[in-house]
């Protein structure tokens, strides 16, 4: 029985005690699982708490590992880098030690940081960037190339001068025109240095550059100068000349054409061309036309009662002008600018003039002994017309008009005497003084026999050049040719006559 008892009880309970033995070893190993899952969630979350606000596990910079690192901290690395960085400029015989800074590079250290940390510093993200490997970030740079420009213009040393341009010069004195050669100069092209910069400058990192310097040839050749002198000489040979209305030939001198160019550079200032002042060739032709255009001159005829022609005070001149001087004027510009001839000519117009019927002056009434005034009673009270003076060398008298009336006179006077005779035509009044000292001293100097000196002449009136009216104190008689071409008259006659009149009184003078 014993043995029947502990055979049974060895193998009746086998079956249910091991069923409980597998339940307990699985919550035992469940709760261990647990605990490592406690213990590691408890480990990560401390370990993603490090990197809040800091670069993550595998971050670099410029090849450093800044992993936990502040974006202050890293800012002043990527600063001190960018500092530290020297380029090495070699430039003709130059060798330079430069900065980046002054390369026109700026490094943005607060940017750099920033890229940085900026990640996913999440539970899931450090545990990511954990196992994902190296991030590297680069430095934010940027290249000023205006800047790199303006340091490689420095680099050409003071005595390599820029390229002088070949010019052409007039010698004033020798009437010549003459090529100033050009020069060579130094010079380089700023881009190498600006493509070495942009592309080195970013790695914060040392590094050289060789910039060239060339000669640079000048834009302006000294064969070309050579070339323009040999043209303006071209140019002067030429005959150039204006027929004038009279068929005179007016010619433009070469000296004259000298001073009437110029050698400039044109519009791009790569070549030289040949300027010409308009202005002063304008003035030139204008001058020219003035002095061919003839000025109307009506001519003046005395009447009697009856309307018959007693006397032909003046003849009438026929007026003519110029019509074409702008066209000249154009035509001589474009002569100077190339190397043709000019044969212009001015064209004209004719322009009529009149005959002025005026009344004959009556015959001067006989004044009282001791008056020197004229017969208020023969002068009109209202004439009407153009004040004009009428000077007959034949009769040796002045007559003021108005119109066709006889406002004064005729008067007697003194013309000028053989030798000095005084000049005929019509005239205008130009220039006037109540006192002036006369002398010949322009033509004959003090002691010679024709030179003369008269203080306080009074009341003068200049009709042409050196021929006027004037009162003549040393006088006591008229109506002869004695003067030196001037009109003299009796003081109280020439006081009359300069009140009446004014500039631009018309005078004509005949016989």
């Amino acid at each position: 029985m014993t043995n029947v008892t502990e055979t049974a009880a060895l193998g009746g309970p086998s079956r249910p005690a091991g069923r409980q033995g597998r339940r307990r070893v699985t919550l035992i190993l469940v709760a261990i699982i647990a605990t490592i899952a406690v213990v590691l969630t408890g480990g990560a979350l401390a370990y993603a708490k490090q990197f809040d606000g800091r670069a993550l596990p595998g971050t670099t910079v410029l090849g450093q590992d800044v992993a936990g690192k502040t974006p202050e901290e890293i800012a002043a690395l990527v600063t001190e880098r960018g500092e530290s960085v020297s380029v090495a400029v070699t430039a003709g015989e130059q060798q330079l030690e430069v900065p980046l800074a002054d390369l026109g590079v700026t490094v943005d250290a607060a940017a750099t940081a920033q890229a940085a940390v900026s990640r996913d510093d999440s539970f899931t993200g450090v545990i990511s960037s954990t196992w994902s490997g190296e991030h590297a970030v680069d430095p934010v740079v940027t290249v000023d190339g205006a800047k790199v420009e303006e340091f490689a213009n420095t680099l050409v040393p003071a005595d390599m001068t820029t390229p002088v341009d070949a010019q052409v010069s007039f010698d004033e004195e020798e009437q010549t025109w003459n090529a100033v050669p050009g020069r060579n100069g130094q010079g380089l092209d700023p881009q190498t240095l600006v493509d070495a910069v942009t592309q080195k400058a970013p790695a914060l990192e040392d590094f050289t550059v060789e910039q060239p310097i060339e000669e640079i040839a000048p834009a302006i050749t000294t064969e070309e100068a050579e070339s323009v002198v040999g043209t303006i000489a071209t140019l002067l040979e030429q005959p150039m000349s204006i027929t004038g209305a009279d068929d005179t030939v007016h010619e433009v001198s070469a000296e004259r054409r000298n001073g009437w160019i110029s050698v400039v550079p044109d519009e791009s200032g790569q070549a030289l061309t040949i300027a010409v002042d308009e202005e002063a060739v304008r003035e030139w032709v204008v001058a020219r036309a003035d002095k061919d255009a003839v000025k109307p001159e009506n001519g003046i005829e005395q009447v009697d009662e009856e309307g018959k022609v007693v006397k032909v005070v003046s003849e009438k001149k026929d007026g003519l002008e110029i019509t074409n001087t702008d066209a000249v004027v154009g035509e001589l510009v474009t002569a100077l600018k190339g190397t043709t001839p000019l044969e212009a000519a001015f064209e004209t117009r004719k322009i009529e003039s009149e005959v002025e019927k005026v009344d004959a002056p009556k015959p001067e009434k006989e004044e009282e002994e001791g008056d020197g005034t004229e017969d208020e009673a023969a002068t009109p009270s209202n004439p009407t017309g153009e004040k004009w003076i009428d000077v007959d060398l034949s009769n040796k008298t002045v007559t003021a008009y108005v119109g066709d009336t006889a406002v004064w006179g005729p008067r007697s006077m003194v013309d000028g005497k053989e030798g000095n005779e005084t000049v005929t035509g019509t005239f205008e009044i130009y220039l006037r003084y109540d006192r002036q000292d006369m002398t010949n001293a322009a033509y004959y100097p003090e002691g010679h026999e024709k030179y003369y000196l008269t203080p306080d002449v009074p009341w003068v009136q200049y009709f042409h050049r050196g021929y006027g009216f004037h009162g003549a104190p040393w006088r006591s008689s008229f109506g002869y040719s004695g003067s030196h071409g001037c009109i003299n008259m009796p003081v109280s006659d020439a006081k009359w006559l300069y009140d009446w009149a004014s500039i631009g009184t018309k005078t004509v003078v005949h016989y």
